[in-house]
């Protein structure tokens, strides 16, 4: 194995440009939040990305870079490729999953959320809405949409012709299209619904979050069947809003809500005597809640004790 075969450093503190690093390494480290972001849309798991950038640098660090025209895209080609395979391992691995399964949140920096098509497009809602997608479809639709690649650099990121492409494309957009949040949501509107939840979780009122539940609201809980989360999804603002009269707010510790960034959306972090005991992601149509999405597997809580930087 060649001297570049250790990945650089996640992006918390790379070596500066020309600071000893080669140009492979260069090149990486450049465009590494790119590259997860990528992995991370494609897989809704932050681990998993991880992993893809992981075997993307070991390749990455085989090749001649002589022969390479775009590294850019050359580096999203080989992502999209590892993604695309440990997303059919991932499909099966929910199958046998206890429970809803929701995207692992990443507590995001207000950057994010200044990029709106960015933002929706890691956000919970949307996330969940790619998950309905092919793998093909998936990847086709994040890198056209959301990047902008060209129809024939994603043709050999994923293996087929242009003309194709171009096909699973249209088809993926209409699919998105159908069940995508129906309009922007104004900070107004956000800031009323997170201030809702809080003072529900805070002292245990819960009209005025009951106010703004839709009538066809969907509540999904992820615990992974490792801490105690409903198993299947709440439909309705009266059966949501007894499931949250039921659990909030908790008897016995010390609780604490913290209104954050999650996945470039208002979120809240809610924390029992101290931890991080569950994530609440919510989905906003006309403003009312149409989703809440609350995650409690503390597998996927790693995330939200520190930023993580997405870039388009």
């Amino acid at each position: 194995m060649s001297e570049r075969s250790e990945p650089p450093a996640e992006t918390a503190g790379p070596p500066a440009r020309g600071s000893g690093m080669d140009s492979a390494t260069e090149a990486f480290v450049a465009h590494r939040n790119l590259l997860f972001t990528v992995a991370y849309e494609m897989l809704g798991s932050a681990a998993d990305a991880e992993d893809v950038l992981q075997e993307t640098w070991l390749r990455w660090a085989g090749v001649d870079l002589g022969t390479v025209r775009d590294q850019r895209a050359y580096l999203v080609r080989i992502t999209t490729r590892q993604a695309l395979t440990r997303l059919r391992t991932l499909r099966r691995r929910k199958e046998s999953y206890v429970g809803p399964w929701l995207p692992e949140p990443l507590l995001t920096a207000p950057d994010v959320a200044q990029d709106v098509e960015l933002a929706e497009s890691v956000s919970m809602a949307m996330l969940l809405v790619l998950e309905t997608l092919t793998p093909t479809e998936r990847a086709v639709f994040v890198l056209r949409e959301v990047f902008g690649l060209e129809y024939d650099e994603i043709a050999e990121a994923v293996g087929k012709n242009p003309a194709a492409v171009r096909q699973v494309a249209h088809r993926a957009r209409a699919h998105v299209a159908a069940r995508r949040p129906r309009g922007a949501v104004s900070a107004a509107e956000t800031r009323a619904a997170l201030d809702a939840f809080q003072r529900a979780v805070e002292t245990g009122d819960l009209q005025n979050l009951v106010d703004m539940l839709a009538p066809d609201v969907v509540l999904l809980g992820d615990g992974g069947g490792v801490v105690q989360a409903v198993v299947r999804p709440i439909v309705g603002a009266g059966r949501v809003a007894r499931l949250l009269g039921a659990g909030l707010p908790r008897i016995g510790g010390e609780v604490s809500v913290e209104p954050v960034l999650v996945n470039g959306c208002p979120a809240l972090i809610i924390r029992l005597d101290g931890q991080i005991d569950d994530v609440v992601a919510m989905r906003i149509d006309d403003g009312l809640i149409t989703g809440l999405y609350v995650v409690r597997n503390p597998e996927k809580l790693s995330r939200v004790g520190r930023e993580t930087a997405v870039s388009r």
